[in-house]
C-alpha cells in the first residue's frame, strides 16, 4: 500500500488535539471580544507587495510566493497575520480613536523556526491602533497573560525588551545598512566576539554600550546597569522610563518580569517595546509581541500600534491536557420518540451523544463511549457501558 507523506514540517491535527485546539481558540476569542477587541478575517494570500509592505526584511523569506493565473502578479501566502490587521485598520476601517482587533488563522512558513516547529502555525493574536502611550502595551501584555492562564499555563515569565536602544546606538555610530544588519545579527545572537570585530572602528563612546547590551538582561538590576553603562541620549531615557513602567503596571499578574535589551527580534518591524512570555517547562517564546508604530504610514495612514501573537498548537502542546469528555452511546431507534427527545436534551445541554448506527458492533470500543443510554424504568437513562 501506498504511504501518502505530508511534507517535512506539516502535519495533520487529530481529533484529540483539535478538539484542544478549537476549545481554546473560541475562548481566547472570548476573552479578546470582551476587552473589546473585534474579530476580522483576513485572507490566507494576497498580493505579495501588500503582504511584505511595512515589514521590512523580516517576512520576506518566510513567504511562500506564486503566480496569480487571473492577473499575472506574483501572490504570497501570507506568513504573519499581524501586517494584514494593520491594513484593515489603515485602509479599510478609517477610525480615528483607539481601535482594537484579533484574529485567528492558519499561516505558512517556508522554513520551521526551530527543530521541531511546524511550517504551519495557527496564529492567534490581538491589536491595538490609535494609541502611542505606555498604557497600550501594558493593555495587550496583560491580555497576553490572561490568553496563557486561560491555557492552563502557570509560571509565566515575561521578557521585556525596547528596539529604541540599539537603533539610537548604531544611528550615532553613523554606520551604514549593511554593517547595521551585521551588528544587529550579531547582537541577537549574543556573539560577544563578531559585535567587538563590526565595532573596532566606532567611537569608544558608542562602542561599549553596544558590546555591553547583549548582557543587559535579568531583573530590574538590568535597567539599572543599563542607565549606567548608556550613553544619556533622550530616546534611551524615554525607553528605559517606558520599561521601568510596564513593569510596575504588571507587577500584579504573577508573571516573573525580566529585561533583554539586546533582544531585537522583529527589529526591521518594531519600533519600541517588545517583548516574549515562556512558561514553566517551555524552552521557547509561547506568545511574543511588540510595538510597531512605522508599518500604517506604508499602508497610507500612521498609526500607532501594539500587539501580540501565538501559536495555537505549541500552547496546546504545552498546556496541561484537557480531560476527556463523555461520550455516551445511543442505540438507534429513529422511530422512538422519548428516545429522541432524550438525546436533543443531552445534546443541547453539551453532552456527546453518539448513534450507534446499525451494522457496526463490533467496532463500538472505538467510539470510546463509557456510557450508553437504556431503557430503565419506562424511561431513557444514562448509564455505565
Amino acid at each position: 500500500m501506498r504511504k501518502w507523506l505530508l511534507p517535512e514540517h506539516i502535519e495533520d491535527i487529530l481529533p484529540a488535539d483539535a478538539r484542544r485546539i478549537e476549545a481554546l481558540r473560541r475562548a481566547m476569542l472570548d476573552l479578546f471580544e470582551v476587552h473589546g477587541y473585534e474579530l476580522v478575517l483576513p485572507p490566507l494570500l494576497e498580493y505579495v507587495e501588500s503582504l511584505l509592505t511595512g515589514t521590512g526584511h523580516d517576512l520576506d523569506l518566510q513567504t511562500f510566493k506564486l503566480v496569480d493565473q487571473l492577473s499575472g502578479r506574483m501572490l504570497g501566502l501570507r506568513a504573519d497575520i499581524a501586517p494584514q490587521v494593520a491594513r484593515i485598520d489603515a485602509h479599510l476601517m478609517n477610525r480615528t480613536g483607539v481601535n482594537r482587533l484579533c484574529y485567528a488563522g492558519s499561516v505558512l512558513h517556508t522554513l520551521p523556526e526551530g527543530l521541531n516547529r511546524t511550517r504551519e502555525p495557527l496564529q492567534i493574536g490581538a491589536e491595538i491602533y490609535g494609541h502611542a502611550g505606555v498604557e497600550s502595551d501594558v493593555e495587550v501584555q496583560r491580555l497576553m497573560l490572561d490568553a496563557l492562564q486561560l491555557a492552563g499555563l502557570s509560571r509565566l515569565q515575561l521578557d521585556i525588551g525596547h528596539v529604541a536602544v540599539f537603533r539610537a546606538l548604531v544611528r550615532r555610530a553613523g554606520m551604514d545598512a549593511e554593517a547595521e544588519t551585521e551588528l544587529f545579527r550579531a547582537t541577537q545572537a549574543k556573539d560577544a566576539a563578531m559585535i567587538a570585530s563590526l565595532t573596532r572602528g566606532i567611537a569608544r563612546a558608542l562602542r561599549a554600550p553596544l558590546q555591553a547590551l547583549p548582557e543587559l538582561a535579568g531583573g530590574r538590576e538590568a535597567l539599572a546597569q543599563a542607565k549606567r553603562l548608556l550613553p544619556d541620549y533622550a530616546e534611551i531615557r524615554q525607553a528605559l522610563a517606558q520599561l521601568r513602567a510596564i513593569a510596575d503596571a504588571l507587577q500584579d499578574t504573577g508573571a516573573q518580569i525580566g529585561f533583554d535589551l539586546g533582544e531585537l527580534r522583529g527589529y526591521h518591524y518594531h519600533s519600541g517595546v517588545v517583548f516574549a512570555a515562556y512558561a514553566a517547562g517551555s524552552s521557547n517564546a509561547l506568545a511574543r509581541g511588540g510595538r510597531y508604530d512605522e508599518v500604517g504610514a506604508a499602508f497610507g495612514r500612521a498609526r500607532p500600534a501594539t500587539g501580540f501573537s501565538m501559536d495555537l498548537r505549541e500552547i496546546v502542546a504545552a498546556s496541561p491536557g484537557a480531560p476527556t469528555r463523555k461520550a455516551v452511546l445511543a442505540p438507534y431507534r429513529p422511530q422512538d420518540a422519548a428516545l429522541q427527545r432524550r438525546i436533543a436534551a443531552l445534546r443541547k445541554a453539551g453532552g456527546i451523544v453518539i448513534v450507534d448506527l446499525p451494522g457496526h458492533e463490533r467496532a463500538r470500543r472505538e467510539l470510546g463511549c463509557k456510557h450508553k443510554l437504556a431503557r430503565r424504568k419506562g424511561k431513557w437513562a444514562v448509564v455505565r457501558n
